[in-house]
């Protein structure tokens, strides 16, 4: 039942994305030439991936709390990272931000293309010249009114513990003395397990923190910034996981 379902939920995702791309860029024929800061191709990649999640039989994803319906400009936004899932869950928040992806994601038809065309930003990961082009493009959206999406681990922890903190996306923030708004998911870490192509079933949740400003930090702060965002991570992760427990797999009867 699982292998079934989740060869249709590929089609389905697949299907979405097709359509999705077809519309990313008529959208894109027609504002470009003023939407300066992709906005709206932007939102329309966000809400492809909403539309997907809402379709998969497997998830049920949503916001949980009290969210912003903006975020400034100058913000780096940071989240714990579970599951290829995460975008997805993310992509419920209300407001455009460009993200930070290893390059790999960019190769891929459709979906990377849609990426391109969004704004989001690609790195090689080890790259030390690709990294530097990357934070450049990223301090370049944030200067014409754009927030920027890292996640800070880098990569998907394989367990419940987070992975430590890379310098990037902090670094960045004290550079441009930006806030940095913590994010934390729950939840998806079996939605889209690492290295499987089976769907599992998952409740995720993504809640929004207090933004930490940099204003007056210098790069002796670094490690203090990191800290910070992390202590909120791990706080706004511990009040979604008692929300987020797994349900039974569609097929499968519920634990007694």
């Amino acid at each position: 039942m699982n292998a079934l379902l989740s060869i249709w939920t590929w089609i389905e995702v697949g299907i979405v994305a097709l359509v999705g791309f077809f519309v990313q860029l008529a959208i894109a024929i027609v504002t470009l030439p003023f939407d300066r800061n992709r906005y709206a191709v932007g939102r329309c990649f966000r809400l492809v991936g909403v539309t997907a999640a809402k379709l998969t039989p497997f998830w049920r994803f949503r916001v949980h709390g009290d969210v912003p319906k903006h975020v400034h400009a100058n913000t780096v936004v940071v989240s714990n990272h579970e599951s290829n899932a995460d975008p997805f869950l993310i992509s419920h928040l209300p407001w455009e931000m460009k993200w930070l992806g290893k390059a790999s994601l960019f190769k891929i038809p459709v979906v990377g293309w849609m990426m391109g065309i969004a704004g989001d930003i690609p790195v090689h990961r080890g790259d030390r010249d690709s990294a530097t082009g990357a934070m450049a493009r990223c301090k370049a959206w944030m200067k014409r009114g754009m927030p920027v999406m890292i996640f800070p681990e880098g990569t998907r922890s394989k367990t419940d513990e987070l992975l430590p903190f890379k310098d990037g996306a902090f670094r960045l923030a004290i550079e441009q003395q930006a806030d940095v708004l913590p994010l934390a998911v729950s939840g998806t870490r079996k939605a889209l397990p690492k290295h499987s192509w089976r769907f599992s079933t998952s409740r995720g949740l993504v809640t929004v923190g207090t933004p930490i400003s940099t204003k007056g930090m210098t790069m002796d702060d670094l490690e203090r910034l990191k800290d910070l965002a992390r202590t909120q991570i791990l706080a706004l992760r511990a009040t979604l996981q008692p929300l987020t427990r797994d349900p039974a797999s569609p097929g499968e009867p519920s634990a007694a």
